[in-house]
């Protein structure tokens, strides 16, 4: 039975979709708000939303696939990894700096700076961002950002995996995901999308303005999404998601412990960063989570596998925030706050 969330906290105005499961039970759940709030069309289970960032575990759980097959190694270079020219690059980054956000390169979008999303679309309009090498003007030809080794979170970087993915499977990157990640997971409803072209059963993310108006934000973030964010899945299979990788059906035991690894410390309240997702540590440095989360106009989400209690859970947005206040309430709820 789905819980009184409003007794936890929860605003009554969050729009989207929550999952709390221990392996094929569901402990709760939850869907409120409109997919389509002109047509007033509700979000439901089978809903498909937008995880912008969520899906960098995507394309690490694809590198590291390859490099099982032998077509790749993390101490590969981006000179031998790809063969496309960066110029200011230093040629010594690494496939696995560029996992563990430690390349030092440019990125395109420096959250560090900038706060807007949508600043990047002025110049270059979001409707010519269809494929990967879309990205490339807008950091190729820059200079390093920093030395090598720092963990400085970085979107082109992802990018890059999404290419030197292209390169080795001589797949696109979309198709490639579809194929050797989510149809193993049985993910049957996620994908990554045109905005232009989106399919039955998909939120539209939604824009709000302190004057009670609202947009989509269908000009606010790349038409396609690609390596660094942007596929939509369902709540319900981002809970695949996890349990195919904690199986082993994606990589074998030892890639997915090495993939599972604090590869980097982020910052000095237990937060590192493994291959494609976050890891939280306790107080007696165990791992309390994995997670992973994305942030877009429109667009906020957060999932995590708590190892201790072996639950899952997942909150879906289609608004720019909520999905952080939902994810604190569910731990509370199910006892895994840390």
């Amino acid at each position: 039975m789905s819980p009184d969330w409003s007794r936890y906290g929860v605003s009554s105005t969050f729009s989207g979709s929550a999952l709390v499961m221990r392996q094929d039970d569901i402990l709760f759940e939850l869907q409120q708000g409109y997919a389509n709030r002109a047509e007033q069309i509700e979000n439901q289970t089978s809903t498909r939303f937008g995880i912008a960032s969520g899906c960098k575990l995507f394309t690490a759980i694809a590198i590291c696939q390859l490099v099982e097959q032998g077509k790749l190694s993390f101490t590969s270079t981006l000179r031998e990894s790809l063969d496309i020219d960066f110029p200011r690059f230093d040629p010594a980054v690494t496939v696995e700096q560029l996992l563990t956000h430690t390349s030092g390169i440019p990125d395109y979008f420096d959250e560090s700076v900038m706060d807007d999303f949508e600043e990047l679309w002025r110049q270059r309009p979001m409707y010519h961002i269809r494929q990967l090498r879309d990205f490339l003007p807008m950091f190729q030809h820059e200079p390093m950002r920093q030395e090598q080794g720092m963990f400085q979170y970085n979107n082109a970087g992802y990018i890059l995996l999404g290419l030197i993915i292209e390169q080795a499977s001589r797949l696109t990157f979309s198709d490639y995901i579809e194929r050797f990640v989510f149809k193993p997971a049985d993910m049957t409803d996620s994908g990554y999308f045109s905005l232009d072209a989106l399919p039955a059963h998909t939120a539209l993310g939604y824009i709000d303005h302190a004057n009670g108006s609202w947009r989509t934000n269908h000009y606010s973030i790349p038409i396609k999404g690609g390596a660094d964010g942007g596929a939509f899945v369902t709540a319900q299979d981002m809970a695949k998601l996890w349990n195919a990788l904690l199986a082993h059906r994606l990589l074998d035991e030892e890639m997915t412990s090495r993939l599972l690894t604090p590869h980097v410390k982020v910052n000095d309240k237990g937060v590192h960063y493994g291959y494609g997702l976050w890891i939280q540590l306790d107080a007696n440095r165990h791992v309390f989570k994995y997670h992973v989360m994305g942030y877009d106009p429109g667009v906020s989400f957060h999932s995590a596998y708590y190892p201790a209690t072996d639950i899952v859970s997942v909150v879906c947005s289609n608004e720019s925030d909520g999905a952080f206040d939902l994810m604190k309430v569910i731990e509370q709820k199910a006892g895994v706050s840390s």
